[in-house]
């Protein structure tokens, strides 16, 4: 079974609510080493943002079901980005069946995209009681 989530948002929101709230948006949305990398770049923020929404539509759960660190983009040197999981995420995951979260971004001047595919058993996914 495949669970996708796509996102897209516009750079300049991200940028406004980083000049406006500062650290205090930064450490709600981002782990320390999102931040790290991202250096408060808006359009690297803004695609990362794009991500972890994308992975809450795959999970199904929105942003009131998740926690926005419990979605973390990792980045090696010369490797794609990658989605790692924790907490509350992992578990919903698991409920899914889904063993593997991969995950495209990209942005323009004015956009960010993130589109995310789960990979799951088939008819693993077990409805709420």
């Amino acid at each position: 079974m495949i669970y996708t989530g796509i996102d897209m948002i516009e750079i300049d929101r991200i940028e406004k609510v980083l000049n406006e709230y500062h650290e205090r948006f930064l450490n709600k949305i981002f782990t320390k080493n999102e931040q790290i990398y991202c250096k408060k770049r808006p359009k690297q923020l803004a695609s990362r943002f794009a991500a972890k929404e994308a992975v809450m539509k795959l999970l199904g759960t929105g942003v009131r079901g998740i926690p926005w660190k419990s979605i973390e983009v990792t980045r090696k040197r010369g490797a794609p980005p990658e989605i790692v999981i924790h907490g509350k995420a992992v578990k919903r995951a698991e409920k899914m069946g889904i063993t593997r979260i991969a995950l495209s971004l990209s942005h323009s001047k004015n956009y960010a995209i993130a589109s995310a595919i789960g990979e799951a058993k088939d008819n693993y996914w077990q409805p709420s009681a």
